[in-house]
């Protein structure tokens, strides 16, 4: 009665309401800059059973929006960690984590045992595979996206509304869209939008207020305005995704790197005297790499600058968490520059590496 007071006072709510709260079963797919204000929300009002996946660790570079974490979570899987977080706001709920990727192989499975699914994520093949597992096992979508001082927010997949695909039936291509550890984005602003994703979810489960189904919301920080876009169910494309569900599972992610893109460990260049190491993190980013030579060329610098790159030697090309280091390659691979490798874990793997050796084993 004390925790939920200002939800049962409402007429709207009251006790039945803060039940089907209670009883309600809802899975956050990411613990990012949209993730984690959704969490927060949602554990708050007292959502019943709430998941959270993601295979990803707290970077320093995430704290600027990630609220739900601090210096102390650094380093640590981000789904453990909120869970630990979560925990302490509500004690009373569910909360269950999956700290692992989300695949085309755990989807059906996982979406089929919660009542509403939140994408969080910053990558369409994520948004597309997460639309299809929707579409597949019935399942309701709340979504949200961020952009520099942009967001979106809609409802999918709900009570025989649009699917995402019928928002966006053309998958953009790689490097056509960069995500916000390219590009940046205001750090309040996945704050605003998780808040409304939340809101959303709260709206559905209640059955109160207009839900965002049909309708894409695009919200502006610098100018505070909202447009509405409205989006017409497509059943070409809803057919398709029912149609191709047996083959759902034997699908494999590759958005994020191509089958040609060398993908190694740093423990691939030990020894190694004809290597150059290329950081294409913007050069704010923490922590430096101070131990050994690195030429820094920030992924939006990179074909400005390919004079720096070495024609002759391995080139072995990182950057947070090794993301934007595919990207790269892909871009030198465009301009004959060969040999050239991303490092898997990023910059962290590396000072690992550093750390270990003193500096004794890896060269420049």
């Amino acid at each position: 009665m004390d925790r939920y007071n200002r939800h049962i006072i409402l007429s709207e709510i009251g006790h039945k309401g803060q039940e089907k709260l209670s009883k309600s079963k809802v899975l956050v797919v990411g613990a990012g800059g949209l993730g984690c204000p959704v969490l927060q929300y949602l554990a708050a009002a007292g959502i019943g059973t709430l998941g959270i996946i993601d295979y990803d660790v707290v970077e320093l570079s995430n704290l600027q929006r990630q609220i739900l974490f601090g210096t102390s979570s650094l380093g640590k899987n981000k789904a453990n960690e909120a869970k630990a977080k979560l925990q302490d706001l509500n004690q009373t709920i569910n909360i269950i984590a999956y700290p692992e990727q989300l695949t085309y192989q755990n989807a059906i499975e996982l979406f089929g045992q919660f009542d509403i699914i939140v994408d969080g994520t910053d990558n369409f093949e994520t948004r597309y595979l997460i639309n299809d597992a929707c579409v597949i096992t019935n399942t309701t979508l709340v979504f949200g996206a961020i952009y520099k001082f942009q967001g979106q927010v809609a409802v999918f997949n709900y009570n025989g509304g649009p699917s995402y695909r019928c928002a966006f039936p053309d998958k953009p291509k790689k490097g056509d869209v960069p995500n916000c550890s390219e590009v940046g984005v205001l750090g309040v602003l996945p704050g605003i939008i998780g808040s409304m994703m939340c809101n959303e979810v709260l709206k559905i489960i209640l059955g109160i207020g207009h839900i965002l189904s049909g309708e894409l919301m695009c919200y502006d920080a610098l100018s505070n305005q909202n447009q509405i876009i409205k989006i017409k169910r497509c059943e070409t494309e809803i057919e398709s995704v029912i149609l191709n569900k047996n083959n759902f599972q034997n699908q494999k992610m590759n958005d994020l790197c191509s089958s040609d893109i060398n993908e190694v460990s740093i423990e691939a260049f030990l020894n190694n005297k004809n290597v150059q190491f290329i950081d294409v993190r913007e050069l704010h980013e923490q922590p430096k790499i101070k131990n050994f030579n690195v030429i820094k060329i920030p992924l939006s610098a990179l074909e400005s600058q390919l004079e720096l790159i070495s024609l002759i030697k391995d080139k072995a090309i990182f950057c947070q968490s090794g993301i934007r280091s595919k990207t790269a390659v892909s871009i030198l691979k465009k301009y004959n520059i060969n040999n050239c490798y991303s490092i898997r874990e990023g910059a962290s793997e590396i000072i690992g590496y550093i750390n270990k050796s003193n500096n004794n084993v890896i060269h420049e």
